[in-house]
């Protein structure tokens, strides 16, 4: 894990990086992400799936990480003669930066409380080892 977090700290990141370090999303997630917000009136999965040149499954399931993620949003559209289908949306940019501080602050407040553990349990240590 440590090489990974240091990897990720020295290369090269970019504001959709966040999708892939926040929440484990895919390079297709942040496709789908990047057409949705390029089309604001939304998109079915049909649309999706070919707006990114993939099966409707692969932009499904896209679709489906990006809400569980709360990237998106959902929305019913309803016919005049009856069912419906769903459109899909990115939520404001805004609310999903402050998520994303406040999952960061509460990251980086647990890492600093394992890092203090770490200090309490092991920082007396080599010098009782030392002494034996």
């Amino acid at each position: 894990m440590a090489d990974s977090m240091r990897e990720m700290l020295q290369s090269d990141m970019h504001c959709e990086g966040l999708l892939e370090c926040f929440h484990d999303l895919k390079r297709i997630d942040k496709e789908v992400f990047r057409l949705l917000n390029d089309r604001p009136d939304g998109l079915t999965v049909d649309e999706i799936a070919e707006g990114v040149d993939r099966e409707r499954s692969t932009a499904y399931r896209s679709v489906q990480r990006l809400l569980s993620a709360g990237f998106i949003q959902k929305e019913q559209k309803n016919y005049e003669q009856g069912g419906y289908h769903h459109v899909y949306h990115p939520r404001d940019a805004e609310k999903i930066a402050q998520e994303m501080q406040r999952t960061l602050n509460d990251w980086y407040a647990k890492m600093g409380n394992l890092i203090g553990e770490f200090s309490e349990k092991y920082g007396d240590e080599p010098a009782a080892v030392a002494e034996s």
